[in-house]
Protein backbone atom coordinates (compact mmCIF):
# COMPACT_ATOMS: atom_id res chain seq x y z
CA UNK A 1 0.00 0.00 0.00
CA UNK A 2 1.42 3.34 -1.05
CA UNK A 3 0.49 6.54 0.76
CA UNK A 4 -0.06 9.55 -1.48
CA UNK A 5 0.76 12.90 0.14
CA UNK A 6 -0.51 16.12 -1.35
CA UNK A 7 2.01 18.93 -0.73
CA UNK A 8 -0.85 21.40 -0.25
CA UNK A 9 -2.15 19.28 2.63
CA UNK A 10 1.11 19.40 4.60
CA UNK A 11 2.08 22.99 3.77
CA UNK A 12 0.19 24.46 6.82
CA UNK A 13 1.86 21.91 9.11
CA UNK A 14 5.32 22.77 7.80
CA UNK A 15 4.57 26.51 8.06
CA UNK A 16 3.44 26.09 11.68
CA UNK A 17 6.58 24.10 12.55
CA UNK A 18 8.86 26.72 10.97
CA UNK A 19 7.01 29.50 12.79
CA UNK A 20 7.44 27.68 16.12
CA UNK A 21 11.17 27.16 15.56
CA UNK A 22 11.67 30.82 14.66
CA UNK A 23 9.69 31.91 17.73
CA UNK A 24 11.83 29.71 20.00
CA UNK A 25 14.99 31.13 18.46
CA UNK A 26 13.77 34.70 18.93
CA UNK A 27 12.87 33.94 22.56
CA UNK A 28 16.32 32.48 23.14
CA UNK A 29 18.01 35.50 21.59
CA UNK A 30 15.96 37.97 23.63
CA UNK A 31 16.81 36.09 26.83
CA UNK A 32 20.53 36.41 26.10
CA UNK A 33 20.38 40.18 25.67
CA UNK A 34 23.22 42.17 24.07
CA UNK A 35 26.07 40.41 25.89
CA UNK A 36 28.57 38.40 23.87
CA UNK A 37 29.63 35.83 26.47
CA UNK A 38 28.43 34.18 29.66
CA UNK A 39 30.23 32.34 32.48
CA UNK A 40 29.38 28.65 32.83
CA UNK A 41 26.97 29.04 35.75
CA UNK A 42 24.99 31.78 34.02
CA UNK A 43 25.07 30.00 30.65
CA UNK A 44 23.63 26.87 32.28
CA UNK A 45 20.91 28.92 33.95
CA UNK A 46 20.01 30.56 30.63
CA UNK A 47 19.76 27.14 29.00
CA UNK A 48 17.62 25.84 31.86
CA UNK A 49 20.05 23.07 32.80
CA UNK A 50 22.29 22.32 35.75
CA UNK A 51 25.84 23.66 35.58
CA UNK A 52 27.34 20.16 35.69
CA UNK A 53 25.27 19.15 32.64
CA UNK A 54 26.75 22.05 30.66
CA UNK A 55 30.25 21.27 31.93
CA UNK A 56 29.87 17.62 30.93
CA UNK A 57 28.65 18.67 27.46
CA UNK A 58 31.75 20.88 27.13
CA UNK A 59 34.04 18.04 28.21
CA UNK A 60 32.40 15.71 25.64
CA UNK A 61 32.99 18.32 22.93
CA UNK A 62 29.28 18.98 22.38
CA UNK A 63 29.65 22.71 23.09
CA UNK A 64 32.64 25.03 22.89
CA UNK A 65 33.81 27.52 25.49
CA UNK A 66 36.83 29.74 26.03
CA UNK A 67 38.79 29.76 29.25
CA UNK A 68 39.39 33.27 30.60
CA UNK A 69 41.31 33.15 33.84
CA UNK A 70 39.49 30.66 36.02
CA UNK A 71 36.17 30.82 34.19
CA UNK A 72 34.79 29.10 31.13
CA UNK A 73 32.96 31.59 28.91
CA UNK A 74 30.29 30.56 26.38
CA UNK A 75 29.52 32.85 23.45
CA UNK A 76 25.93 33.81 22.69
CA UNK A 77 26.26 32.16 19.26
CA UNK A 78 27.45 28.92 20.83
CA UNK A 79 24.51 28.90 23.26
CA UNK A 80 22.01 29.52 20.46
CA UNK A 81 23.56 26.76 18.38
CA UNK A 82 23.44 24.40 21.38
CA UNK A 83 19.76 25.24 21.86
CA UNK A 84 19.14 24.38 18.21
CA UNK A 85 20.90 21.05 18.58
CA UNK A 86 18.90 20.28 21.70
CA UNK A 87 15.64 20.88 19.87
CA UNK A 88 16.67 18.56 17.03
CA UNK A 89 17.41 15.72 19.47
CA UNK A 90 13.92 15.83 21.01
Amino acid sequence: MRLEINPDDIRPIVAAAVEEVLARRAAGESQLGPRLGFPEAEAAQLLGIEQHVLRDARLRGEINAVRLGRQWIYSRETLLKFLGQDAKQR
